[in-house]
C-alpha cells in the first residue's frame, strides 16, 4: 500500500512538473510587449492573447463583456438559469475557482492545465491579499495584470484598458461610451434632486431581509449613484458585507423604497405582518432586483450595474428619469452580452 501511495505521489509530481515546464516554454517563445496595468505596474504580456483567466467573478465577467472567446476558465459552475444567456464559447470551460471571499482559492492544477496567456486580477484595497495572490501564482510564470473595478465610475477607463490589452479597442470603446452615458445620466438625476427630497432606500439581503450593506459598501453603491439615500449609514467593516440588522432597526429606518435580490423575501413580504407598517411596503415600493444572467445590483458587482443603475433611478424617480425598461434591457443585453432578447425573455428577466 505504501508503495502504491508513493507511485501515486510521484505520478502527480511528474504531471505537475510537465505542465509547469510546458507552460514556461510557451511563455519564453511568445512575442511580447510591455504594458502598464491599472495598479501602475509595468508588465510584459504576450503580443497576442488568446487565453485569459480572471481571479474573481468581477474580473471574469469583465473578460466576458470584452472578449468572451478569450476566457480560459470559470470561477464557478454556470448555474442552470444562466445558461440561456451564456455565450456558447464559455459553456464548457473548466471551473478553476478563484479568490472571491470566504477563503476561496483556485485549483492550481486546473489553472496550469488551461495554460492562460495572462491572469487578470481585481486589485484589492488590502495590499496583503494582492501579495498573497502574486505569491500563489508566481510558479505559473504567467503575467499578472491588475485592474481597478471598485466602483461603477471605473468602467469607462476599465473597458478602454481592456480594449488595448486584448486588441479589442473597437468593441471596448462602444462599451465605454455606454458606461459614460449611464454615469452622465445618473449625475444629472443626483443634481436634480435636493437633499431633503432624496428617496430613502433599504437594501434587504437574505431570505429574511434582515441583512444589508453600509452606505459606503461597494455592494450598495448604486443607491447613492442614483440619487438615493441608504438608510444604513455606517462604515463598512469588511469587504464581504451583509451586516445583520434587527426588525426594530428596519422599522426605525422606515425607508421609502426597499430593494432586494431574494425572491422568497419579496414574495413573502406582504404576508409578514412585521413589515406592514413600513412606508415602502404600504406604498408598494418594494422592488425585486433582476438577476439574469447576473445580478443587476450586486453579488457579484459587475458591468450589469450599468443597466441596474438605470433601472434603480427609474424606480426611485420615475417622473424625473422616465425609462422604457424593456427597450433599455434589450439594448443592453444585445450590446454587452451579444444576446438579443425575445419578449418572453424580457418578461422572465423583469417580472418577479
Amino acid at each position: 500500500m505504501k508503495y502504491l501511495n508513493h507511485l501515486k505521489r510521484n505520478r502527480f509530481q511528474i504531471v505537475l512538473m510537465a505542465l509547469l515546464l510546458s507552460f514556461c516554454f510557451f511563455r519564453e517563445n511568445a512575442s511580447a510587449k510591455d504594458i502598464v496595468d491599472m495598479a501602475g505596474r509595468t508588465v510584459t504580456v504576450p503580443e497576442k492573447i488568446s487565453r485569459i483567466y480572471g481571479t474573481s467573478p468581477p474580473a471574469t465577467n469583465l473578460i466576458c463583456a470584452v472578449a468572451p472567446e478569450k476566457l480560459a476558465g470559470l470561477n464557478t459552475p454556470i448555474r442552470e438559469r444562466e445558461k440561456k444567456f451564456t455565450a456558447p464559447c464559455i459553456m464548457n470551460l473548466p471551473v478553476v475557482g478563484g479568490w472571491f471571499g470566504q477563503g476561496q482559492t483556485p485549483n492550481m492544477e486546473t489553472l496550469m492545465a488551461v495554460r492562460p496567456d495572462l491572469i487578470l486580477v481585481w486589485r484589492s484595497r488590502e495590499s496583503m491579499k494582492n501579495m498573497d495572490i502574486e505569491k500563489t501564482l508566481k510558479p505559473l510564470n504567467a503575467p499578472l495584470v491588475f485592474v481597478v473595478l471598485d466602483h461603477v465610475e471605473d468602467y469607462p477607463a476599465l473597458f478602454r484598458f481592456m480594449g488595448r490589452l486584448l486588441n479589442e479597442e473597437k468593441r471596448a470603446e462602444i462599451l465605454a461610451l455606454y458606461a459614460e452615458k449611464t454615469l452622465y445620466d445618473m449625475k444629472a438625476v443626483r443634481n436634480a434632486v435636493p437633499d431633503r427630497e432624496k428617496v430613502t432606500v433599504y437594501y434587504a439581503e437574505n431570505d429574511d431581509g434582515l441583512s444589508t450593506e453600509c452606505a459606503d459598501s461597494i455592494h450598495a453603491e448604486l443607491i447613492a449613484l442614483t440619487g438615493g439615500v441608504n438608510v444604513h449609514s455606517c462604515k463598512a467593516k469588511e469587504g464581504y458585507g451583509m451586516d445583520k440588522v434587527s426588525m426594530e432597526q428596519v422599522l426605525l429606518y422606515d425607508p421609502q423604497v426597499i430593494i432586494t435580490h431574494s425572491l422568497p423575501f419579496y414574495t413573502g413580504l406582504l404576508a409578514d405582518r412585521r413589515w406592514q407598517s413600513i412606508r415602502a411596503v404600504k406604498e408598494k415600493r418594494v422592488y425585486l432586483i433582476p438577476r439574469e444572467p447576473m445580478n443587476w445590483f450586486d453579488r457579484p458587482p459587475s458591468f450589469m450595474r450599468l443597466i441596474g443603475a438605470r433601472w434603480l433611478a427609474h424606480n426611485l424617480y420615475p417622473a424625473l428619469y422616465p425609462l422604457n425598461v424593456d427597450e433599455e434591457t434589450h439594448k443592453f443585453y444585445s450590446l454587452f452580452l451579444e444576446r438579443p432578447l425575445s419578449k418572453a425573455e424580457l418578461r422572465e428577466i423583469l417580472t418577479p
